[in-house]
């Protein structure tokens, strides 16, 4: 266990010692074979679900719902089932070389990037620019306050922060590795991401109609509030078409100041909270080292696609892109898979109700300032 500093409430700081290294690991090819088949496998099974799965239930009770769920949620359930087993087998750790939740995470990250456009959000500019910066400073401000207050530790506050105020489980992935969070935090988090997100692609349309919004408005207003890009579209549907357009770019816009965040939780931590005696050469070299380099890479990634789509044009450019993001979605479902095969439970049980009442709390200061502030800034803002 961490050690406290004095006076530190008990269960402040959730992190739970992970040995780096499992019995077994990198011993047997055979296993690392094994392990790779059941990351597969499971991959293959949560692909097949979250394509599927929204059609078998079209018409149904459950159809709207099933149709708001990501990958993540299949991922996750998926991985922590092939978890109970593997370890009933006694073999989930000598698998466990296999499970390379940070390369996958990362490398998905990386492929992140090609979905942001730059050029689309320098052409909406403006009130979309603002409210991200805005409701971005103002929500992660509240939730990293309100986490103090009632004791969670710094990195499950950064990456509460960073999910609720930016883009949900991509944002918490790339604070993760800025803050280098354990993987039973960022699953808890992750987790959180989605229950909250479901019912919100219902109830902020619902809610933008009864409130009399524009469609620019309630397009603004959803984008800015509901943490994953899947449930945006989704809301946005529902709000009609103008509503999703406003909806898509503001999300975009948010997405693209994800490295912004990661490079100043980066600083942050290296600096001050985990901050070492050293020179302030040594300083610096060892905020190199803990940069999350990949936050590079999600950069070079936009800046790429950026320039291909102006090259080439959007129609031509689109399936190219396509294929990246489909790409992307792999990675992120081994990674969420890995997740769920090395989860261990003990650190949720420590963090108690806290984390989920700071979600809570946040994710409604956050619909009231987004609301406020989609309001002023678009108003009166027209989509062509």
């Amino acid at each position: 266990m961490a050690e406290r500093s004095a006076g530190e409430p008990a269960g402040a700081d959730v992190e739970v010692a992970v040995p780096a290294e499992y019995p077994g690991r990198g011993r047997s090819a055979a296993w690392l074979l094994g392990g790779l088949i059941a990351v597969l496998a499971l991959a293959s099974l949560t692909r097949f679900l979250e394509q599927n799965v929204p059609e078998w239930s079209e018409g149904t009770a459950f159809g709207d719902f099933a149709a708001g769920i990501e990958f993540p949620v299949y991922a996750i359930v998926l991985g922590l089932l092939g978890n109970a087993v593997l370890s009933r087998a006694g073999i989930r750790d000598r698998m466990a070389g296999a499970f390379r939740t940070e390369f996958f995470i990362k490398t998905g990250l990386v492929l992140l990037g090609a979905s942001i456009n730059l050029a689309v959000i320098v052409s909406s500019a403006g009130p979309a620019i603002a409210q991200a910066f805005l409701l971005i400073t103002l929500v992660f401000g509240f939730t990293w306050w309100l986490g103090g207050k009632l004791g969670l530790g710094d990195k499950l506050r950064a990456l509460l922060a960073s999910a609720v105020s930016i883009c949900g489980v991509s944002a918490a992935i790339a604070a993760a590795g800025a803050v280098q969070a354990k993987k039973e935090q960022l699953a808890y988090t992750a987790s959180l991401v989605i229950i909250f997100a479901l019912p919100s692609i219902f109830l902020l349309p619902l809610l933008a109609e009864g409130f009399g919004l524009s469609p620019q408005v309630a397009g603004a207003w959803i984008g800015g509030n509901i943490d994953t890009t899947a449930a945006v579209t989704a809301a946005g549907s529902l709000a009609g078409e103008e509503a999703l357009q406003t909806a898509a770019i503001v999300k975009t816009t948010q997405n693209a100041l994800m490295g912004v965040v990661a490079v100043a939780l980066t600083a942050y931590f290296a600096l001050r909270v985990e901050r070492k005696p050293t020179a302030k050469g040594i300083a610096l070299r060892e905020l190199w080292a803990r940069f999350p380099k990949f936050v590079l890479g999600f950069i070079a990634a936009s800046v790429i696609a950026t320039v291909y789509l102006n090259a080439v044009g959007s129609a031509e450019g689109k399936p190219v892109i396509e294929v990246v993001n489909d790409l992307r979605t792999w990675f992120l479902i081994l990674a969420f898979v890995s997740i769920g095969l090395e989860f261990r439970i003990a650190p949720l049980k420590e963090a108690g109700w806290r984390p989920i009442g700071v979600f809570a709390s946040a994710t409604v200061f956050n619909l009231v300032v987004g609301l406020g502030l989609a309001s002023w800034l678009f108003a009166n803002v027209t989509t062509t």
